[in-house]
């Protein structure tokens, strides 16, 4: 089975946010990047899928250098080799999109994951965009995956349940929490990765469609108030709902 795994590289979720001067990026001074939590899962999906039935599994990021961190942690999870796209800075969905299906094109996969949405943009367009694209099926936010025969039965979270899907491959998969625990890279992993090589190839040239004009940290204004059971509280409460709030 020929497996791609599109990865993108984010902020640590850890990271404690700071505006740059330019007013529409984050200062990316003393921030730890990591590989996406969500693509962390597509990844460990695709290794257990080669383990199973054989084949090979293929990364690829869409970003400049700084990327390449991103692309090792790939290889010491397991990944068989990796692709460096080198294109713009911060790119919108639909540029990555685009240069991931040129990608997709290129090398012919029976089956693309990757996560539901980064964890920076959080824009969840990419899996959509790219089956469009590419002119396949292409099943969003899934939690459980089985594929025999060709045949893909995925289940997918939606609001108060979950969904059973069928289609046949090729097709696109984004992962949800829940699909499986990604495993962690031994140190021995870790090290043969660093002479491993990067496959690095040009963007494609594809227009952004989209521009951040401006970025805000968001007002703390909010303010707890502890109210007992005594009647003043009680007509403090009420008089808080109707008149604050607003919902009475």
């Amino acid at each position: 089975m020929n497996i791609l795994v599109c990865i993108s590289r984010v902020p640590d979720t850890a990271t404690k946010v700071v505006i740059g001067s330019d007013g529409n990026s984050i200062d990316s001074q003393g921030v730890k990047f990591i590989v996406n939590p969500y693509d962390e899962l597509a990844i460990e999906e695709g290794l257990r899928l080669r383990e199973k039935n054989g084949g090979v599994v293929t990364a690829v990021t869409i970003g400049t250098d700084k990327s390449t961190d991103v692309l090792r942690t790939a290889l010491a999870m397991g990944v068989d080799k990796v692709i460096l796209v080198k294109g713009e800075e911060n790119p919108d969905s639909f540029y990555v999109a685009e240069n991931l299906a040129a990608v997709a094109k290129d090398e012919n996969p029976d089956l693309i994951l990757l996560g539901r949405q980064s964890v920076d943009f959080d824009s969840l367009q990419i899996p959509s965009a790219l089956g469009e694209i590419l002119g396949m099926p292409s099943i969003s936010v899934v939690s459980k995956l089985t594929i025999e025969d060709g045949k893909v039965t995925a289940e997918r979270d939606i609001e108060g349940g979950c969904e059973i899907v069928e289609a046949s491959l090729p097709c696109i998969i984004s992962a949800q929490k829940g699909l499986n625990e990604p495993r962690y890279p031994k140190l021995p992993d870790i090290m043969k990765s660093r002479s491993k090589p990067i496959d690095q190839r040009d963007a494609a040239a594809a227009a952004s469609r989209t521009s951040i004009i401006g970025m805000e940290i968001p007002l703390k204004q909010r303010a707890g108030k502890i109210l007992t059971d005594s009647d003043d509280d009680i007509n403090e409460l009420v008089r808080m709902l109707h008149e604050d709030a607003k919902v009475i």
